[in-house]
Parts: C-alpha cells; sequence; structure tokens
C-alpha cells in the first residue's frame, strides 16, 4: 500500500498565475507560506516558514486564479511531486510541488461575492 497525500494552511505569497496547456486545460500555480511556532534550547519562541509551491488544474485552476490573492488564507489538499528538467546550462535542476485536488479559499466573503457566488450556483 502507498498513500502520498498531502494537507496544509497557509497564507498566500503572490496572485496566482493561470496559463493554459496546449489542450486547453486550466493551470493555475501560486505560493503558500506555512508558518510554525516552535521554541528553541533556550526556551524562545521561534517561527520558521516552510513555503510550498502549489499547482492546480481544470476548473478548481480557473477557480483559483479568480478568487485567490496574495496574503489570503487557504487551504489546499493533494500530492506531492517532484519534477526534472535541464537549465540552459545543462544542470539538472529539480522541483517540488504540491499538485492540489483541493482548494478552500479560507477568508471571509464579502455579502457582495457571496450574492454573486449563490447567483451563479457555486455555494
Amino acid at each position: 500500500m502507498s498513500l502520498n497525500k498531502a494537507m496544509i494552511i497557509g497564507n498566500l505569497g503572490r496572485d496566482p498565475e493561470m496559463r493554459y496547456t496546449p489542450n486547453g486545460q486550466a493551470v493555475t500555480q501560486f505560493t503558500v507560506a506555512v508558518n510554525r511556532n516552535f521554541k528553541d534550547q533556550d526556551g524562545s519562541w521561534q517561527e520558521e516558514t516552510e513555503w510550498f509551491r502549489v499547482v492546480v488544474f481544470g476548473q478548481q485552476a480557473e477557480r483559483a486564479a479568480e478568487y485567490l490573492r496574495k496574503g489570503g488564507k487557504v487551504y489546499v489538499e493533494g500530492r506531492l511531486q517532484t519534477r526534472q528538467w535541464e537549465d540552459k546550462d545543462g544542470q539538472k535542476r529539480y522541483t517540488t510541488e504540491l499538485v492540489a485536488n483541493q482548494v478552500t479559499n479560507l477568508e471571509r466573503r464579502s455579502e457582495e461575492h457571496t450574492s454573486e457566488l449563490q447567483s451563479r450556483g457555486l455555494i
């Protein structure tokens, strides 16, 4: 049995960037900062930030690009994936990203925004 599942809650580091694949599928990428507080050996509180690259496809990608904004709180669930490529100098490069299957905006919705979503049948 195998399991590859990641769940994070954090804040967007930048506005989402959406593009389309050659076959027309929407792809949105963004980064999420997740903070962790802990006591060091001296008993002082420290804060550590871990950054996650997130990629989401299809209709979720379109919604993420439309409704998420830099600084906003978000819940992301999906799987971790590492990609490899060669840069222009022939060096192997790697990146690990969270391929999302669920993205939930945790920001409070304005009344206007909620009314719009209801009228479109999205909530």
